[in-house]
């Protein structure tokens, strides 16, 4: 689909097709497998400017639209979930807002870094009480002269066993409510008292990192704050909207694999003496699948196009997130149906599809959390 793109953004989606069908698309299947983060991948991602897609030239990144963007996580996805994942998350929920909320400091001390994926980028707000509704968190960070002492733990961290860098929430005051007093800050592996906790054992996804952060008497620099005291709570919502783009794209890309593949399967298998393409049931199907995801990809253009216009876009991103999510997760299932008994063997790739896509319609904020958020805006207006 090529409506409303500009020459960049078709160049941008062509090069990366190309890079993600010719050298991913093959490796996705033993990532998989063997439930490990691609670094190799992660260095071909940086000859690319993968890691930087939307870091400013000044900091060494790539300076592209959020369309750009979305299209370079769509097509990173459509040959491995995976390391759609890893980059979306390095970019939209680490990498950006250090751009947009940071000190002109922080900027040049975390982001020429982050655009080359030389270090890899995370975003840790979920604890065990903490999930869907952030104003759980119980992290603490207690000022101590002109550092912040952090105690606590984050878990399902995406990114979370090979990020350098990462954006935590934690509470500066106990004594008052958490959108009051959660402070967001970058915190860095090397610092003292944090260490990796569990590594998750996933349905899908197998080929991102997600884990425990623990924080242990962790001293971070007041200057690591990233924006000002009292900013956190309305921060970390901005960031999560710009994150349910990347994490709609993703499952755009998902979705489109599955769907691709039912098509090309449904032209060469026969039965009853005619391809299956041939039958309303699956040609109906087919089209249906077709429809859903060209709806999707423009809710999720018309919510890049709102934020690179500085608009109100939460409501959008709630929709392309909540819409290609849940679609592309009956795409993948269906997809499955089509290729009957093959599609629940591991030789098709169908069975991953379908693994890694229902972790869309939960992260970054589940589906009836994105209807919530619907529902307010339409009801508000």
């Amino acid at each position: 689909m090529d409506f409303a793109l500009t020459p960049k953004q078709k160049m941008v989606q062509k090069a990366t097709r190309k890079f993600a069908t010719e050298y991913l698309e093959p490796r996705a299947a033993i990532i998989d497998l063997e439930h490990r983060f691609d670094w190799e991948a992660a260095e071909k991602l940086g000859e690319i400017g993968a890691w930087g897609i939307q870091i400013s030239p000044k900091y060494g990144g790539g300076g592209l639209d959020s369309v750009s963007y979305a299209i370079v996580i769509e097509e990173l996805s459509r040959a491995c979930g995976s390391t759609g994942l890893n980059v979306t998350v390095h970019n939209s929920v680490c990498a950006v807002p250090i751009q947009k909320w940071g000190t002109e400091d922080q900027r040049e001390r975390f982001l020429p870094d982050l655009a080359t994926g030389k270090k890899i980028g995370a975003f840790a707000m979920t604890e065990s009480n903490a999930g869907s509704d952030i104003a759980g968190v119980a992290m603490t960070a207690e000022l101590d002269g002109d550092e912040y002492v952090v105690n606590g733990t984050k878990i399902f961290a995406t990114n979370g066993g090979v990020a350098e860098i990462m954006i935590i929430g934690a509470l500066t005051d106990p004594n008052l409510p958490p959108h009051k007093s959660l402070g967001l800050f970058i915190m860095e592996q090397k610092m003292k008292g944090f260490s990796v906790g569990k590594i998750e054992d996933k349905m899908g996804m197998r080929g991102s990192s997600t884990t425990e952060l623990v924080f242990r008497d962790c001293r971070v620099p007041k200057e690591n704050m990233l924006g000002k005291l009292g900013e956190g709570f309305s921060i970390a919502m901005q960031t999560l909207d710009i994150g349910r783009i990347g994490i709609a794209a993703q499952a755009l890309g998902i979705g489109q694999a599955a769907y691709e593949a039912s098509l090309k399967y449904s032209k060469v298998r026969q039965q009853f003496g005619k391809p299956i393409a041939a039958f309303q049931a699956i040609s109906f199907k087919l089209a249906e699948m077709a429809t859903e995801l060209n709806a999707a990809r423009l809710l999720t253009w018309q919510a890049c196009d709102k934020r690179d216009r500085d608009l109100p876009f939460s409501m959008e991103a709630a929709m392309c997130k909540s819409y290609a999510a849940e679609r592309a997760t009956q795409i993948c299932s269906d997809a499955i149906q089509i290729h009957g008994g093959y599609g629940y063997m591991r030789e098709a790739r169908i069975e991953k599809l379908y693994r890694d896509i229902k972790v869309c319609s939960i992260y970054e904020g589940t589906t009836q959390i994105m209807l919530q958020i619907i529902a307010n805006n339409i009801l508000k207006d």
